[in-house]
């Protein structure tokens, strides 16, 4: 048995969240046919003990375990889960390509993928690795288009826009009060049997500065000057003296960075919502800080729209240490003694 490490990426806006639902589009399910198809279609063919989906009725039933589960509309820049494949099943993904068997699955893989999932990395994981329990942290990123920059109608799917301009200073106020370890239970729902208790070790907002494509200075000069050419010769193209600073996509978008060990459904969003109320001065940092004091769950602490939110990295320990991470993750957490 060989334990596969998947690194990937998509946009969430078609899935109804990352894990498998009996009805919807999701994630995990789309990457689970795919893997099955890949690893099961040697068990038999169309018309001959095949189900409709293409898989061996008697194939095995191949599942992931993912690093952090995303809600629906959310998306993923790094994303990681393993697989557990048996070495015979994996060696036969060769088939008459030239490559070794988990790189063979790696392409199969990667080309059944739709446009809105990119497979970036699978490799054969270190002993000990567990996508879920051996992860350090997790960082979150929500970007937020308030009335201080142009609405970029690109942005639509992985930006929250909104008329009122926030006030960071403020923002950032109260998010300094969610730093070190807390119960979320205000800002978060548990799992059956689990806990609110997290540890957030950055939590900061920032406004992009605004940034040409092209810097000031002699590359600047040089593109007036290649711009000015013209494709005739004549520098019509551009008057004398004119160029446009073409921004990069997210100068002037609010981004909030979270990092913590982990993070219960709805924290990000909920912690988000809260910032943007006290940044539109509808809340104040008291309330905020009554909030993080008490983990009551009510109406004023909803998550926010998920289109904004998007995971950008898991981090992982050293390979000796994986295992002992693991472990440790896996008991309950609680909250030290006042």
């Amino acid at each position: 048995m060989t334990r596969l490490r998947i690194d990937l990426a998509y946009n969430g806006s078609g899935f109804h969240g990352w894990a498998v639902q009996p009805k919807g589009r999701t994630v995990q399910g789309t990457i689970e046919n795919a893997i099955n198809r890949i690893l099961g279609a040697h068990r038999g063919t169309c018309g001959d003990g095949t189900s409709d989906d293409g898989i061996s009725e008697d194939s095995t039933v191949y599942r992931l375990t993912v690093a952090g589960r995303t809600d629906a509309g959310v998306h993923a820049s790094h994303q990681v889960c393993h697989l557990d494949v048996p070495d015979d099943a994996l060696a036969r993904c060769v088939g008459h390509m030239r490559l070794g068997p988990v790189s063979a699955f790696a392409t199969r893989l990667s080309r059944m993928m739709p446009d809105d999932i990119a497979i970036h990395d699978v490799s054969v994981a270190p002993d000990g690795f567990d996508a879920r329990f051996s992860a350090l942290e997790r960082t979150y990123v929500y970007r937020v288009c308030d009335a201080r920059t142009p609405w970029d109608p690109r942005l639509k799917d992985f930006v929250w826009r909104t008329d009122r301009e926030l006030d960071v200073a403020r923002m950032n106020e109260a998010a300094a009060l969610t730093l070190g370890l807390h119960d979320f239970g205000s800002f978060a729902i548990a799992n059956p049997g689990g806990t609110t208790i997290r540890d957030v070790k950055r939590a900061h907002w920032r406004r992009v500065p605004t940034r040409p494509l092209f810097a000031e200075g002699a590359d600047a000069a040089t593109a007036r000057a290649a711009a000015a050419e013209g494709a005739d010769g004549s520098g019509a193209d551009v008057a004398a003296g004119e160029w446009y600073a073409t921004p990069a996509v997210e100068s002037g978008l609010l981004c909030f960075t979270i990092v913590a060990d982990a993070f219960a459904r709805n924290m990000v969003r909920s912690l988000v919502g809260a910032c943007v109320q006290v940044g539109i001065g509808k809340r104040d940092i008291d309330w905020f800080a009554r909030k993080m004091s008490v983990p009551l769950r009510e109406g004023s602490t909803g998550p926010i729209a998920p289109q904004g939110l998007t995971l950008e990295h898991i981090a992982y320990p050293a390979d000796d240490e994986l295992a002992a991470r693991a472990e440790r993750i896996r008991a309950r957490r609680t909250l030290p003694e006042a």
